[in-house]
């Protein structure tokens, strides 16, 4: 979402389309300055106040207020072969079996994601988003089997500036639109996991909700769990689903079917999770989100914020 700010996204840990290149965008912060809970405003890095440059890169906005980020960059581009291609709903399990076997062949230059949506008009369809970022005389071989499959509706993929991919879910959430997430890591669409999610989109009572199938690996996988906060490093995909709607009276049946959506696929989910997808309602899910890093992040926050100053977020409470 091109509305995503970027220290919120970095201090979570980061998803984007040219992860599994380079990593998380935590992987690629260098130092930051941090104003603590006591009002000192402390440099943090590799070299500097390390504990708290560990905390930072995923334990969200517990520790401090970031005022600058000094990132590691990447030449991208100038253009990189992205976009959507879309079947139609009937063929969902189709093209999830497929995509299962398609993925774990892809080059870390290839970032993908099963996506839910629905058509402008009106009609559910579920397909592929493709990030190509490597040299692109190389991409169409690339990603020649997503294209060759099945009878799509829509193939956008072409050559495009990395900022254009990056805008293209803009228009799903517009400002002023209600919405609530849940999401969890999980490791296969295993048969039984393309039977849990087949026939549920199409139930789904708002045209601008979606489910996306986040591919991880690649470089999101080659940093140790331990090196950073953001641990969860061996999962092969992030489950997102997402309610929308425009009326608070649709509210109810909206949550209700991310719950239910969510809540079936629960068998084949970590306990784990993306700390940047948990909504407001998930505080108890927080220590799940770091698992055994959790009481290394407590005796953190004890040190630098021992009154628990910084409590508006996915809350790591000080220890003892």
């Amino acid at each position: 979402m091109p509305s995503t700010g970027i220290a919120g996204l970095t201090l979570g840990g980061g998803f984007g389309h040219l992860m599994r290149r380079f990593g998380l965008t935590c992987d690629n912060l260098l130092s930051a300055d941090l104003v603590t809970a006591d009002g000192q405003l402390r440099k943090v890095s590799a070299t500097e106040n390390e504990d708290l440059f560990w905390g930072i890169r995923g334990g969200g906005g517990n520790f401090g207020i970031v005022t600058s980020f000094e990132y590691r960059l990447h030449p991208v581009g100038p253009t990189v072969l992205g976009g959507l291609i879309l079947h139609p709903l009937s063929a969902e399990q189709d093209v999830m079996r497929f995509y299962r076997e398609f993925a774990p062949t892809a080059p870390d230059e290839l970032t993908t994601q099963l996506a839910w949506v629905t058509m402008p008009g009106g009609d559910p369809v579920v397909g592929f988003l493709v990030c190509y970022s490597g040299p692109l005389e190389q991409g169409d071989a690339v990603i020649r089997a997503l294209r060759e499959f099945g009878s799509p509706l829509v193939d956008t993929v072409g050559p495009m500036p990395y900022t254009e991919l990056q805008a293209l879910g803009g228009p799903m959430a517009p400002p002023g639109r209600f919405n609530y997430w849940k999401s969890s890591f999980i490791q296969d669409l295993s048969d039984a996991a393309v039977n849990t999610i087949a026939g549920r989109f199409g139930s789904a009572p708002s045209p601008y909700s979606v489910v996306f199938v986040e591919q991880l690996g690649g470089a999101v996988s080659r940093v140790g769990r331990d090196e950073t906060a953001f641990g969860e490093r061996g999962a092969r995909y992030s489950l997102f689903v997402a309610s929308a709607w425009t009326e608070q009276a649709e509210a109810d049946e909206n949550v209700r079917w991310t719950r239910d959506l969510w809540g079936a696929m629960r068998p084949f989910e970590s306990e784990a999770a993306y700390v940047n997808y948990l909504d407001a309602d998930e505080q108890d899910r927080t220590r799940a989100v770091y698992g055994g890093r959790y009481e290394r992040l407590a005796a953190l926050k004890k040190k630098y914020d021992p009154t628990n100053f910084f409590r508006l977020n996915q809350n790591i409470k000080p220890a003892g």
